[in-house]
């Protein structure tokens, strides 16, 4: 998650100066100068001094001045090293958390009309776009696996879930595949992974498969390879994530021109960018911040994405978060995904 700001950390003072420049950009979406620096009554410095720190903190990356400005920006890195050692987080009121919880237990029976509602609430709170990803089941087993030769280098899986679901899938293959190549494949899968978590099987699959390269011939190889695509997509058959308050972000100037809009709402509409996302803070300890050029995606790169796992039990079933500008302000938005992580936990568990 972190970028390495190890080398680019500023002494006492240049911290405190960077934390007056974000909090004063996060609070007016304007390029900071020093004259308006040396106003802020925590500072207590010269605009000569500022001056002179400021021109430290860009030679370390973690301010930019615009070319239409004497003043600066924080950059990613400069946001980094903010929300990891410099914002002083705000916990939500005991009124709103009350709020929330009273909002979630109207849903409590109704996964779907909780997700739905738990995302709306997010949007509301922060001003932002809010996503959560629909609870998965809290665990998803390998039973059986069998494979059935088509025509024209096709095979059709059918995958036994949970015992009692059962999901068909057909795969397009290199070469046509005889009913003995594929039994060997399928007796091989079953005999080693049945039972297993769907999750783990995919990881330990392709580890195996390496493992025994030298010993599989090339065809059971490559039609267990085949398969490990098939269970891929049974488990995230279900990957699919509810979204709220995106037209929000119109009201940020530096999300609003019309091409950035248009490929913001793209990327949701195409859902793969924002389920990567997700699907990577699924094992996250807590909240996780992806910070412009952070997520991957140069779609983002004007965002910042708040997420936080929820778990039912000791499974982990799912991801909520916020979606907004870089200009975010952290110490609210950050508690607020946190809390409600926590509360929409309480709330499945008790409507289970």
């Amino acid at each position: 998650m972190s970028a390495d700001v190890s080398k680019s950390v500023p002494n006492d003072r240049g911290q405190q100066l960077l934390r007056a420049l974000i909090q004063r950009y996060i609070r007016d979406g304007q390029p900071v100068g020093s004259r308006t620096l040396s106003k802020d009554p925590g500072l207590e410095l010269s605009p000569a001094t500022i001056r002179n720190v400021m021109s430290d903190l860009e030679e370390m990356g973690l301010v930019s001045a615009p070319h239409t400005s004497a003043g600066r920006v924080p950059t990613p890195q400069g946001y980094r090293l903010f929300v990891d050692t410099l914002v002083r987080y705000r916990q939500p009121g005991d009124n709103d958390i009350q709020r929330i919880r009273r909002q979630m237990q109207g849903d409590a029976d109704n996964p779907g009309a909780l997700v739905s509602t738990v995302s709306s609430m997010l949007s509301e709170f922060t001003s932002m776009a809010g996503v959560v990803s629909v609870p998965r089941a809290p665990k998803v087993s390998l039973r059986q696996i069998e494979f059935l030769p088509l025509s024209e280098n096709r095979v059709l899986v059918i995958l036994v879930i949970n015992d009692t679901e059962v999901q068909n899938r057909v795969l397009h293959t290199d070469r046509n595949y005889s009913a003995s190549e594929l039994q060997h494949a399928q007796n091989y899968i079953n005999e080693h992974y049945a039972g297993t978590d769907l999750h783990k099987v995919r990881k330990k699959l392709l580890e195996d498969l390496d493992n025994a390269r030298d010993s599989m011939n090339q065809a059971m190889h490559d039609i267990i390879t085949v398969a490990h695509a098939a269970m891929d997509k049974a488990e995230q058959s279900g990957d699919e994530y509810v979204l709220a308050g995106e037209t929000n972000l119109m009201g940020f100037a530096e999300l609003s021109d019309v091409d950035t809009l248009r490929r913001l709402f793209e990327a949701f509409s195409q859902k793969r960018q924002i389920l990567d996302l997700l699907d990577r803070s699924i094992s996250a300890e807590g909240v996780r911040i992806f910070i412009g050029e952070e997520s991957g995606y140069r779609i983002f790169d004007g965002c910042s994405v708040v997420t936080a796992p929820y778990h039912v039990d000791d499974d982990t079933i799912g991801v909520l978060g916020v979606i907004g500008p870089t200009r975010m302000a952290y110490d609210r938005v950050v508690p607020i995904v946190d809390v409600t992580a926590r509360l929409l936990e309480s709330a499945l568990a008790h409507g289970s």
